[in-house]
Formats: structure tokens, C-alpha cells, sequence
């Protein structure tokens, strides 16, 4: 079996002056230098990384990234360097940690028929966004279809996130899960949590599959884990992954209770016990009459319209006019009232934090 290597070429005027540099300061090994008796190439190598420096060449010098769990152990604690040949050093934490944004709080309406791009994302998936403002970065909503069904090319990865709902909106998808035993397949209806850093992969859907996929940050790691495999057979069902279970809520037999605003009933998924109140995620049915109009405390209130047709009135907005694969997000104690709902009106509601307080406005 042939062996392969890769390098990374970077320019020099002379090499002497970065060699000390190199493996010194950035603590790189030298493994090759030639000719011996007037030296213009030199390969280093060090923190999985293979680099040529090649006096006279065309390239730019460039930037490395250094990642390190001890930023201010390295290079004396600096955190930006420039090598004698130009090559710019940036020197940053290894496993940053997770930063949630602060809530920019809006009123904010994403329309089906105003034409929103699909674009393709991971996977070749279409990636539809719900909620483009992203609410200065707290939170992600995407509608999510898998062209034509069958195999996804996907990998076992995870996710760097506070929180992460995948609920199955339309057709089947097979997925998956760490510690969670073969596979899983969603209907329509279904829905998970991915906790924190869970490993996962998407195997098989439907031709008509369509996924609503709720993530918080808005901008979060995808790591792919080579080494892993799934399945991985069955762990402790009590396991948390920061905080949090895997919950996996199925449509058919579940229950249906009353809901926060009058006139509605809802299945709750069990998502804010399992994440410990961090989110809330609820599907909700018209029942009858006139809903009246209602106000919460949430951070963060986001619905989707999964079926038929509604009319928002939010409090200093204009009406606004809702049908299915529409989305909505209201600031908190906005008061807003769901009118004219056809009987077949179905809802998906996402709130954060999931144990916020509701009221009718009198």
C-alpha cells in the first residue's frame, strides 16, 4: 500500500532566519533541510501539521492556526506572531467554549409564499432559514428537505449547541443515535432533542421527508468523528450529555392536554423535563372557538404552522395572514392573539427557556 503525505508550501527570503523561529517558539521538529551546504528548503512538522519552507516561492506566507488547550502556555502567551518569513501565527483555545449571544428580541414573520431560497447545506440536504434575523445570533430555525430521499451521505458527527430539536414534519427519516441502539426512524410527528455533543448520522428518508430543525447558537460546530461507529448498541437511559437526555417523542398514542391559550390543545414532547427546562416544544391543535389573546415571558418564541390557516394579531403589528410552512417569532410579553383558525390549524411551538410563564390578556 502506497504511502501519502501533504504539506503546506510557505516562502522564505532566508531560511536560516526562520528556523529558530519554527522550532523554537512554535515548538515544530525539523525533518528534512537541503542542500546541506547552502540550504533552501526546509521541512518541519508538529501539532498535526507538515509544513515546506521554500526560499523563493511564488506563494503568500499565509496564516497558521495553532489550537491549544493552554493558549497562555504557548509562545509565552501570545496570541498572534509573525515568523520572520511573513507567515502570520494565531494562537486560540483548542475547545473554546461555547458562547450563547444575547437575545436581540424582534417581531419577526418568515412567509412560504414570499419565496425563500433553498440552499444546499450539509449532506446535499436544502437548508429553507425561518427565521433570518436569527435574533442577533441566540437561535437557528430551519426547514430542511433531503432531494429525492433515499441514502443521505452523512457522516457520524455531533454538534456544539446549547440546544438542538429535529422534528420530522413530513414523510420518514432513519437516523442514528449514540447509546441509543439501532435504527431510529421518525414519521411525521416525531420529533428529538440531540443533546450537546451527542454522536448521530442520518441514514435513509423518504422522497417527501421534510425536517424542522431548531438549533441554539445560531453559529455552532459540526465536528465529524471519524473514530466512532454507530450503532453502538444501548447505553444507561439516564444519561445526560451536559445536562441533558436524549428524548425521543412519538405521535402516535400520545397524549393531548389543554393548552396555554384557550380554545387549543396541545402533546407535550417531554423536552423541557429532559433538557431540564432549558426548551419547550409543544404541538399544537386548534379545538374551537375565539382564542383570545395571550402573552409570555419566553426569551425565545418561535412557531411554526404545520398545517391550515390562521390570522396573527400581535400587539402595534398588522394582522398577519398564515399558512402551513409559515413561521413566526414574538418578543417576550408581546400580546398576540391567533383568529380565524381553520379547524385543521396545527402548530409547532418552540420556547426558551421551556418553563416560561403565559397569560391571557384581559
Amino acid at each position: 500500500m502506497s504511502e501519502i503525505r501533504a504539506e503546506v508550501r510557505l516562502p522564505t527570503d532566508e531560511l536560516r532566519d526562520d528556523l529558530p523561529f519554527y522550532t523554537k517558539v512554535l515548538g515544530m521538529r525539523l525533518d528534512e533541510i537541503f542542500p546541506a551546504d547552502d540550504p533552501r528548503v526546509a521541512v518541519l512538522s508538529g501539532h498535526g501539521l507538515r509544513v515546506r519552507i521554500e526560499k523563493g516561492a511564488k506563494e503568500p506566507a499565509g496564516t497558521l492556526r495553532i489550537l491549544t488547550t493552554d493558549p497562555e502556555g504557548f509562545a509565552d502567551g501570545a496570541r498572534e506572531l509573525v515568523a520572520p518569513n511573513g507567515t502570520k501565527i494565531e494562537i486560540a483555545e483548542l475547545n473554546p467554549p461555547m458562547i450563547l449571544p444575547k437575545t436581540e428580541h424582534m417581531f419577526d414573520v418568515r412567509r412560504l409564499r414570499d419565496s425563500a431560497p433553498w440552499v444546499i447545506g450539509r449532506a446535499g440536504m436544502n437548508y429553507r432559514d425561518l427565521l433570518p434575523t436569527r435574533l442577533g445570533g441566540a437561535i437557528i430555525a430551519s426547514h430542511i428537505r433531503v432531494p429525492g430521499g433515499g441514502d443521505v451521505p452523512d457522516m457520524v458527527h455531533y454538534h456544539t449547541v446549547g440546544f438542538q430539536l429535529i422534528f420530522c414534519y413530513k414523510g420518514w427519516v432513519d437516523v442514528l443515535y449514540e447509546d441509543q441502539g439501532g435504527l431510529m426512524r421518525l414519521h411525521a410527528g416525531d420529533c428529538v432533542i440531540q443533546p450537546p455533543e451527542i454522536r448521530h448520522r442520518v441514514c435513509h428518508a423518504s422522497p417527501d421527508i421534510e425536517v424542522i430543525e431548531i438549533g441554539v447558537p445560531a453559529d455552532h460546530v459540526t465536528t465529524i468523528d471519524h473514530a466512532f461507529t454507530l450503532p453502538n448498541g444501548h447505553g444507561d437511559p439516564k444519561r445526560e450529555w451536559q445536562g441533558q437526555r436524549f428524548v425521543h417523542h412519538v405521535k402516535e398514542g400520545a397524549t393531548w392536554q389543554p393548552f396555554r391559550i384557550p380554545g387549543f390543545r396541545c402533546r407535550d414532547t417531554g423536552i423541557s423535563d429532559g433538557t431540564k427546562g432549558v426548551a419547550g416544544i409543544q404541538v399544537v391543535r386548534f379545538e374551537s372557538g375565539e382564542p383570545p389573546a395571550t402573552r409570555t415571558d419566553a426569551d425565545i418564541h418561535f412557531t411554526f404552522v404545520m398545517e391550515g390557516t390562521m390570522t396573527l394579531h400581535a400587539e402595534g403589528q398588522e394582522p398577519r395572514a398564515l399558512q402551513a410552512g409559515d413561521a413566526f417569532v414574538l418578543p417576550p410579553h408581546m400580546s398576540a392573539r391567533y383568529a380565524e383558525c381553520s379547524e385543521d390549524l396545527e402548530l409547532l411551538e418552540c420556547a426558551l427557556r421551556g418553563d416560561f410563564a403565559s397569560e391571557v390578556v384581559a
